[in-house]
């Protein structure tokens, strides 16, 4: 499947900072719970597949790129705002996608 640049650029893909973090035991698969600063567009939650790689405390700090104009998707009693983007590994596992230099919250993928 092909698309247009105009379609592309209707995912509003940006970078936030992981301001707090919470384990999430109700979810079916291992995830975390993540409060997320976009800057501008305030704080976001998300839930991440993310448990093999990354400890909760650890993330708080971190950078990370989310699609934040998704419709909001309730995952078992906890509302996901935002889509956290990450890669697979050779296991199958997330790693998630970050700047290499910090760069200011809000700022969106070009």
């Amino acid at each position: 499947m092909t698309l247009s640049f105009d379609d592309f650029g209707k995912v509003d893909i940006r970078v936030g900072t992981v301001t707090r973090t919470e384990p999430f035991p109700e979810a079916r698969k291992p995830a975390i719970k993540m409060w997320i600063d976009f800057g501008a567009l305030g704080e976001r939650k998300s839930s991440a597949q993310v448990t093999a790689h990354y400890e909760i405390g650890a993330l708080v700090g971190r950078q990370v790129v989310a699609v934040v104009n998704f419709a909001p998707r309730q995952i078992g009693p906890f509302m996901s705002e935002v889509l956290v983007l990450g890669l697979p590994d050779d296991d199958g596992e997330v790693v998630l996608l970050a700047p290499d230099q910090p760069v200011p919250n809000g700022g969106r993928l070009h």
